[in-house]
């Protein structure tokens, strides 16, 4: 049995193609059923619904196997621990800094707001910027618009959601996408039934960019 760990939402939404390829449809729709567990189409893999963050975490303590998560959480929760094998390529978007419309550039030490807290943190020293982080966890783009913050780092997609609260985008952090990762011991002790389903998810990467 192999478990894969992945969030509902958009990167459950746009793993689905990935999945079916490699003969993995959940028999119960997680957006309508209270199930944490889904049970597939195929006996010897099954999923686990979770939290985006805590994708990482399960991969890496062995709850799960193989996991689905975004590169901005993976370099958050530090992935060294984890096997990298494939950028799916699906739910892309930025990394950035984001401000007031047309708030001048602060100057000396800052406030930042964001739930990325060492990647701000790095980010920052990395330019040689004194900031201080305020870690929340949602409703990021009032921080700046009480007072809160001068900036916010945040995933960017549109870019609509910044407008309509009176922000815009500033400074590209990185590009995000997710990726599969691999606990290092199901790599080992699993490995055949493992790199099978990252063969089956090359193909159909594969397929995709040719499509393309």
């Amino acid at each position: 049995m192999l478990t894969i760990a992945v969030s509902k939402g958009r990167i459950y939404d746009e793993a689905l193609p990935f999945l079916a390829e490699a003969g993995i449809t959940p028999i119960d729709d997680p957006n309508t059923c209270r199930k944490l567990i889904l049970q597939t189409t195929r006996a010897d893999i099954q999923l686990v619904i979770i939290r985006a963050t805590d994708v990482p975490t399960f991969v890496e303590y062995g709850a799960a196997d193989l996991g689905i998560a975004g590169k901005d959480v993976l370099i958050e929760h530090g992935a060294d621990c984890l096997y990298e094998p494939l950028d799916l390529n699906i739910a892309r978007c930025k990394l950035m800094t984001a401000a007031a419309k047309d708030a001048p550039a602060p100057s000396g030490r800052i406030r930042v707001a964001t739930k990325y807290v060492k990647t701000a943190q790095r980010y920052f020293a990395g330019l040689g910027i004194q900031a201080e982080i305020i870690k929340l966890y949602g409703s990021m783009e009032l921080a700046p618009l009480v007072g809160l913050a001068d900036c916010i780092v945040d995933l960017v997609d549109t870019g609509n959601t910044l407008r309509a609260n009176g922000l815009e985008p500033r400074e590209l952090i990185m590009r995000i996408s997710s990726r599969l990762i691999v606990n290092k011991a199901a790599m080992k002790m699993k490995h055949q039934a493992v790199q099978s389903l990252i063969n089956q998810f090359e193909q159909t990467l594969a397929a995709k960019n040719h499509d393309a």
